[in-house]
């Protein structure tokens, strides 16, 4: 199937998450091999408004495996000609002319959709804002199913800030296209998932239930996918930033609670959240998870690039 722009989690029906993924474990095999020449004279723009390192990076291994090349910017809001007032749309018409894809990642919700409106070369969201991450639930999917050999009937804890974090929203419109999926938002009460991932979980006939103790869900699941408490995100509410941190820690307590064949998963980095000696039980996805982000992105960047 063809795909033009990935802008978010929705587009993505399960015979396309089907093809991705088998596209997915083809590229483990070309990355075995020491990558392909296949794109070669291929061009990615990497336009990155707000910091990355997993992201940026495994997008730019991912061209550079496919044969092509890359040029980027690191901090676009700094170091482009948006700092001279330039619009983000005239930004995307001028480097349409120069690269073959754009990898963009915004502080703005919506920028990317804003962005593939305009752009005749494809698009591909990595971060809007508190909006989506599409590449990140992608990649993320990916490992459940690697890991766990399947998705239907999981049962998957999101814990952390939901209410800010853009990947447990890409993740929770994925899940929604599986059956008998349940899911557990686990947060403060600041943070709890918005209103209108509820609603879409409702309208899919998803069952999900909101807790606040980590403790109560951690046995039940298969899944447990921590978030980071986003410091940057809380702008000048400092006292709400003060009352979260530190609210969910996993460790090796928290893990004592939890299924032999379960998985810990993080989008990363963590700040944290995660104990450094949980890193050596077999329950430990997150490193692997970031490892399959670089095939992830080189079959999406395959399929977008034809």
């Amino acid at each position: 199937m063809k795909i033009h722009h990935v802008v978010e989690s929705q587009q993505f029906s399960l015979p396309l998450l089907q093809e991705l993924f088998e596209s997915t474990q083809r590229m483990e095999k070309v990355v075995a091999r020491g990558g392909t020449k296949d794109y070669s004279g291929k061009i990615m723009a990497s336009l990155f408004y707000e910091p990355s390192t997993r992201t940026r990076f495994s997008f730019e291994a991912a061209m550079i495996r496919l044969g092509g090349t890359c040029i980027s910017t690191e901090n676009a809001r700094e170091f482009s000609s948006i700092a001279k007032g330039e619009t983000l749309e005239d930004s995307i018409r001028v480097i349409n002319g120069y690269a073959d894809v754009i990898v963009m990642r915004h502080n703005e919700v919506g920028a990317a959709k804003r962005a593939a409106a305009i752009s005749q070369i494809p698009v591909i969201n990595a971060g809007d804002g508190m909006g989506q991450h599409p590449t990140q639930a992608l990649l993320d999917l990916y490992t459940i199913q690697k890991e766990l050999g399947n998705i239907d009937g999981l049962k998957i804890a999101m814990v952390g800030d939901l209410a800010q974090g853009r990947t447990v929203r890409s993740l929770a419109y994925l899940l929604s296209k599986f059956d008998r999926v349940k899911v557990y938002f686990v947060a403060p009460e600041a943070l709890k998932m918005k209103e209108d991932i509820l609603q879409h979980l409702e309208e899919h006939n998803v069952w999900y239930a909101e807790e606040t103790d980590l403790a109560k869900v951690a046995s039940e699941v298969d899944v447990v996918y921590q978030t980071r408490i986003q410091k940057e995100r809380f702008g000048d509410r400092i006292e709400d930033y003060e009352k979260s941190k530190g609210v969910y820690i996993i460790d090796t307590t928290v893990l004592s609670l939890m299924k032999p064949r379960s998985i810990v998963m993080h989008p990363l980095p963590r700040v944290g959240e995660i104990t450094t000696d949980v890193d050596s039980d077999q329950r430990a996805a997150y490193f692997r998870q970031a490892q399959n982000g670089l095939f992830v992105r080189m079959a999406l960047l395959s399929m977008v690039l034809g």
